[in-house]
């Protein structure tokens, strides 16, 4: 059907007029818009003081933490450390870490009177042998108590049986090693990070060891290494005592789990031990391999060896004469530090 000439003719009008505008689009310039850099540099500038400021706060907010705080209020501290620590030197980052075990000290502090010492104790008792059920007498706990119980797990607060003494509170050995360790320097990460898994259950506990000589000896030959690898680190010290430590526990062991009763001979001595010692002593030549060797030997020894081999002194017990033939020597006497508890020595 053809279209009526009078249509064509006023589609060519609307055709002109929307070129006419289009071609006056095009002549007439938009205004320049404002830059955004400007804007964006204060928001980063007003970032950088905000930053600034919740740093400057945090040692602040963390001596504020004390046992009448929540869990809540320990994970935004945390938050905190995980911003600020990445932009503090070392030192810093060693005081700061000071700074949340004295936090973690004060929030987990709880005030008993005898019969509340009692109630907890035993309730932490029945939970580690039903865990499922729900004791009566948990209503005669402090309050602070059913808080701290009813938020395990939560900030790293967990209940624990220690090496050190009955049922407490602490702060988890992965604290360090989360909150901590990633932003600090090989050493101290490698540190805290092995220390925190070494530590996670007890290594002995009431005068017994806990852990077989597989792992005595693992742990001894991986202290062994870090001092040697990381002869610059502020953890030196604390790493040759866990040596030291773990040396006990593989040739004495302790009171209620000795190794030997007399060392009389390869049959008194735990046969796990004398496997690791086996093992030991085919290794990398090293002072620990050195010394699992000499165990070996002191054990073919007959009595006139062994006092030969102690530079003549008699009296002297079994134990004494193997510890002078390894040369095994404390290297600080004096150190008081706890390194079984935590990722650090506390």
């Amino acid at each position: 059907m053809p279209v009526p000439k009078r249509c064509l003719t006023a589609a060519k009008r609307i055709f002109a007029c929307s070129c006419i505008f289009l071609l006056a689009g095009c002549e007439q310039q938009p205004e320049p818009q404002p830059l955004k850099e400007p804007l964006e540099n204060s928001h980063a500038r007003h970032d950088a003081v905000d930053l600034s400021a919740l740093c400057q706060n945090l040692e602040k907010n963390m001596k504020e933490i004390n046992n009448q705080r929540t869990t809540f209020a320990l994970e935004q501290v945390n938050h905190d450390l995980k911003v600020c620590l990445p932009l503090q030197p070392l030192a810093k980052q060693q005081q700061m870490l000071q700074r949340s075990n004295e936090m973690y000290r004060n929030f987990l502090q709880v005030s008993r009177t005898a019969p509340q010492q009692m109630a907890f104790e035993q309730y932490a008792f029945d939970i580690a042998q039903h865990p499922t059920i729900h004791q009566s007498h948990f209503e005669q706990l402090t309050i602070r108590d059913q808080y701290l119980l009813k938020h395990q797990g939560q900030a790293y607060v967990e209940l624990a049986d220690s090496a050190s003494s009955n049922v407490h509170y602490r702060r988890s050995p992965y604290y360090l090693a989360k909150i901590f360790s990633p932003y600090m320097p090989e050493a101290e990460r490698v540190f805290i990070e092995n220390l925190a898994l070494q530590n996670i259950e007890p290594a002995f506990a009431n005068q017994s060891l806990r852990i077989e000589p597989f792992e005595i000896a693992r742990r001894a030959l991986f202290w062994e290494d870090y001092i040697r690898t990381y002869p610059q680190s502020t953890y030196r010290k604390d790493a040759q005592h866990l040596l030291y430590q773990y040396k006990l526990f593989l040739f004495k062991g302790l009171k209620k789990t000795p190794v030997s009763s007399n060392y009389a001979d390869p049959q008194d001595v735990q046969a796990s031990t004398i496997e690791e010692l086996h093992k030991m002593s085919s290794l990398q030549h090293s002072e620990l391999t050195r010394q699992a060797s000499r165990f070996l030997q002191f054990l073919d020894m007959n009595g006139e060896q062994r006092i030969q081999s102690a530079g003549g002194q008699t009296g002297l017990s079994p134990w004494q004469q193997l510890e002078l033939y390894l040369n095994l020597r404390n290297p600080a006497p004096h150190y008081k530090q706890d390194c079984f508890s935590d990722a650090i020595c506390l």
